[in-house]
C-alpha cells in the first residue's frame, strides 16, 4: 500500500483530533459525500422528513463544532461505523440534539444540503431493512455510485462520455440493450464493446478502492471494508 494512503481524509481527521483548522476540509468532504445513509438511518427510526432534515443537520452542527474525534480509535478508524454510533449517541441525547437544533436556527449559514432526500429514501427498494441494515446498504450504494460518478467524469475529460453513457448500464448491471444492441447504436463490433467495457470495470475497480480508502484510517482495512461493501450491496 503507497504510503499517501496516510493523507486520506478520514485519516487526516484522525490525526488532527485536536486540530480543527487541518480537519475541518476533511471533514467537510466526508459529510457532503456519505450524509444520505445518515438520513436513511434516522428516517427509518421513525422520524418524519422534516425531524429528519433538523436532526442531521444538527449532527453536523455538533460534528464540527465539538471534538468528537477524542478516544477514536484509529485501529478501529471506519469512518462507517463513526458515522453509525456518533449518530445513535446523538439520538439519545435529547438535551444536546435540542441545542444543536437550537443554535443551527441561530446559524443559517451553516446547513448541509439534504435536496431530493425524502424522495430518494421514498424510492427505497429495501423496505424490509431495519435502520442499522438500511444504513449499511445506503453507505454501500454512495460509495459505489461515488466511484461511478467518478470514472465518468475522467471519461468526459477524455473526450468520452458519450461511450461511458452507453455502457453505464452494462457496468452497473443495469443496462437494458443486449451488447449487439449497444455495439449497433455506437457502430462498433461487439467484440469492441465488450473490450471497452472489460476496461471500464479494471479502471472502476481501482476507483473503488480509492474512494473506500478515503473512508478508512488504516490500509490493512481497506480489503476488508470492500468485501463488506459487496457483500451489503449483495
Amino acid at each position: 500500500m503507497p504510503d499517501d494512503f496516510k493523507t486520506t481524509r478520514w485519516s487526516v481527521v484522525l490525526a488532527a483530533a485536536g486540530r480543527e483548522s487541518d480537519r475541518g476540509d476533511a471533514l467537510g468532504w466526508l459529510c457532503e459525500a456519505y450524509w444520505y445513509p445518515l438520513y436513511a438511518f434516522v428516517r427509518r427510526r421513525g422520524h418524519d422528513p422534516e425531524s429528519a432534515r433538523d436532526v442531521v443537520q444538527s449532527y453536523f452542527l455538533r460534528v464540527m463544532e465539538k471534538d468528537v474525534f477524542q478516544g477514536v480509535d484509529p485501529g478501529a478508524g471506519k469512518f462507517r461505523a463513526f458515522l453509525l454510533a456518533s449518530m445513535k449517541n446523538f439520538l439519545s441525547n435529547e438535551r444536546e440534539r435540542e441545542q444543536a437544533q437550537k443554535r443551527r436556527a441561530e446559524n443559517p449559514a451553516f446547513t448541509v444540503s439534504l435536496d431530493g432526500a425524502d424522495e430518494l429514501y421514498r424510492r427505497e427498494a429495501s423496505q424490509e431493512l431495519n435502520a442499522e441494515e438500511l444504513f449499511e446498504k445506503r453507505w454501500a450504494l454512495t460509495v459505489l455510485a461515488r466511484a461511478v460518478d467518478r470514472l465518468g467524469q475522467e471519461y468526459d475529460q477524455l473526450g468520452r462520455g458519450d461511450l461511458f453513457e452507453r455502457l453505464r448500464g452494462l457496468l452497473t448491471g443495469d443496462a437494458e440493450d443486449s451488447y449487439a444492441e449497444i455495439a449497433a447504436a455506437l457502430d462498433m463490433k461487439q467484440g469492441a464493446v465488450k473490450t471497452a467495457i472489460h476496461r471500464m470495470r479494471n479502471r472502476l475497480g481501482r476507483v473503488l478502492r480509492e474512494e473506500v480508502a478515503q473512508t478508512v484510517s488504516d490500509p490493512d482495512q481497506l480489503d476488508d471494508e470492500i468485501r463488506h461493501l459487496l457483500h451489503v450491496v449483495g
